[in-house]
C-alpha cells in the first residue's frame, strides 16, 4: 500500500512539473506576442491633436440619392390602380405610410406591402446629380464620404438590395462606404445629409450637423437648431460651400 502511495505522489509531482513546463512556456510565448504587438501599435503614427483631418461626410441613401418618393407612388398606382393615393406634391411628414393610413386602414396596410416587396429597393432611380455628387465628393482631397443608411424593419429584401443598389449605380469598390443602423446619432461622423427632419437616438445630441435634403414631405419644414438645407444636387446646388465651411470649422478648431 505504501509502495502504491509513493508511486501515485511521483506521478503527481511529474505531471505537475509538466504542466508548469508548458504553463511558462505559453506564457513566454504570450509575453512576446504581447511584446510584439505593443512595438507595433506604439510604432503606428497617429495624428498630434488638434492636427488637420479629413471632412467626414455621411450621406442617406433613400430620398438623397435614390428616389424613395417616386418609386414608392409610381408602385402604388401600378399595383393598387383603383385605389386613392397622395400626389408628391400633397406630401408631408417623413413617414409616407401614414398619409396612407388616414385614407383607409386598408389603404395603409397597401402601403406597407409595397416597400417590404422584392425589388423595390433595388429598382430606385438615382436622384438626379446624386451619383455624380458623390463621386465628386468621394475624389476630394481630405473628404471621407460613407452611406449611412437605415434599413425597414422588414429587412428580408431591403437589407441585401441596397448594397446591390449601391454596387449596380456607384461600382463595388462603394461597399465599403456602407453603414447601416437603425441609429444614426451613434454613427461618428462631420456632416449627415438626410432628408429625415428629426433625428433621434442613443446619442444627444450626435457628432455630426444634420444636412436636411429638401424632398416633397419635408418642403416646408424650418430647419431647427444647427440643421442647414439642403436643395438637390443639381449644378445650383451649394453642397461644395457646405463641405469647404464644415472644413473650415474643422481646421479652425
Amino acid at each position: 500500500m505504501q509502495n502504491i502511495h509513493q508511486r501515485a505522489c511521483r506521478n503527481l509531482v511529474k505531471h505537475f512539473k509538466l504542466y508548469k513546463d508548458v504553463f511558462s512556456s505559453q506564457q513566454g510565448r504570450l509575453h512576446r506576442e504581447t511584446t510584439v504587438q505593443r512595438r507595433t501599435f506604439s510604432g503606428k503614427k497617429m495624428a498630434p491633436r488638434n492636427s488637420p483631418r479629413n471632412l467626414r461626410v455621411l450621406l442617406d441613401m433613400d430620398g438623397v440619392l435614390a428616389d424613395f418618393e417616386g418609386q414608392f407612388l409610381k408602385r402604388f398606382r401600378e399595383k393598387y390602380p383603383h385605389d386613392p393615393f397622395v400626389p408628391l406634391e400633397e406630401r408631408s411628414g417623413f413617414y409616407v405610410t401614414k398619409q396612407y393610413y388616414d385614407l383607409g386602414q386598408d389603404i395603409g396596410t397597401k402601403a406597407f406591402s409595397i416597400y417590404e416587396e422584392k425589388g423595390f429597393f433595388l429598382n430606385l432611380q438615382p436622384i438626379e446629380g446624386a451619383l455624380e455628387a458623390a463621386r465628386e465628393m468621394a475624389e476630394m482631397e481630405g473628404v471621407d464620404v460613407y452611406i449611412c443608411t437605415s434599413p425597414i424593419k422588414k429587412y428580408t429584401h431591403c437589407v441585401v438590395e441596397k448594397y446591390q443598389w449601391l454596387d449596380k449605380h456607384l461600382g463595388k469598390e462603394w461597399m465599403e462606404r456602407m453603414i447601416l443602423t437603425r441609429d444614426k446619432t451613434v454613427i461618428n461622423g462631420d456632416l449627415l445629409i438626410d432628408d429625415k427632419p428629426n433625428i433621434t437616438g442613443g446619442m444627444n445630441p450626435p457628432m455630426w450637423q444634420h444636412v436636411l435634403f429638401t424632398s416633397w414631405h419635408n418642403r416646408d419644414v424650418v430647419p431647427q437648431g444647427s440643421q442647414i438645407r439642403l436643395d438637390g444636387w443639381l449644378p445650383h446646388s451649394n453642397w461644395r460651400d457646405i463641405l469647404e465651411q464644415k472644413r473650415q470649422e474643422i481646421s479652425d478648431h
